[in-house]
């Protein structure tokens, strides 16, 4: 079932609060961190920070199965849905795992994550 907007901003806010209490703490017992390393471990916290916003935006979208199932690419015959499963992505804020609705053609034996590639 889709998540509300009320859901994904809790689940965000979350997320961001937990980051920015590391930041404080690694700030409380790093000694004199210089800008470098300051800037480092904000960029690393940031990192992460985007990967759950992209997994959280990713999952709000794909929460909704198609009815009937899509098309397979290859043959044009109705996928089988499979069922919610993991999937990792490489994308320019860093590899990021959700879960999304997958199908499976048997005629070509390949599957599929709706709405598609993600190229």
């Amino acid at each position: 079932m889709r998540r509300s907007q009320a859901e994904m901003k809790a689940e965000l806010m979350k997320q961001a609060e937990a980051v920015i209490d590391e930041l404080i703490e690694w700030q409380a017992e790093a000694e004199k961190p210089n800008f470098n390393q300051v800037e480092e471990k904000v960029l690393e916290l940031r990192q992460r920070l985007s990967e759950e916003m992209t997994r959280v935006t990713v999952e709000g979208q794909g929460a909704v199965r198609p009815v009937p199932g899509p098309a397979c690419p290859d043959c044009q015959r109705e996928m089988r849905y499979k069922g919610m499963k993991d999937n990792t992505v490489s994308s320019w804020v860093g590899d990021v795992t959700f879960e999304r609705g997958y199908y499976y053609c048997d005629h070509c034996r390949s599957g599929l994550f709706p709405p598609g590639p993600t190229t």
